[in-house]
């Protein structure tokens, strides 16, 4: 199974009163680690924008175990946990800087066309990430 691993250092703006990370920043890190193992797969999401497709999330987990704190650097760590041909789920664990498991989550997306919001099967619009996404999930 392939896992893409992106650092990100905790900036000041994304804590809250208590001094800990808000939330929902950990939904944006979930992003920057999911773009991360797709660039290492060799796309971008820009190329699949191009020709009018889109992918939203359709399902979001997220479970919080630790808190990350100002100045900390986390590891996001991100592969896919599983791949139909129409839906993708991928997981994520959010490391502190101890090795410890500050976050888990997973997040569900379909791929469909910009402008009528139907699904698309990958395979067919695109063989290239298909065979990429069967060979990462092993």
């Amino acid at each position: 199974m392939k896992v893409a691993e992106k650092q990100i250092e905790v900036r000041y703006a994304e804590t809250d009163q208590m001094g800990v990370v808000y939330h929902a920043n950990y939904l944006v890190w979930m992003e920057v680690g999911r773009t991360e193992l797709i660039k290492q797969l060799g796309f971008h999401y820009a190329e699949m924008e191009k020709e009018g497709v889109i992918s939203p999330v359709i399902d979001l987990q997220v479970s919080y175990k630790k808190p990350l704190h100002y100045g900390e650097t986390a590891t996001v760590r991100t592969w896919i946990d599983a791949y139909d041909g129409i839906r993708v789920t991928y997981g994520y664990e959010i490391l502190a800087p101890d090795g410890e498991v500050a976050v888990t989550g997973k997040s569900q997306h379909v791929c469909v066309k910009r402008d009528t919001f139907r699904p698309i099967v990958i395979r067919k619009y695109f063989p290239d990430w298909h065979e990429a996404y069967e060979r990462a999930k092993r």
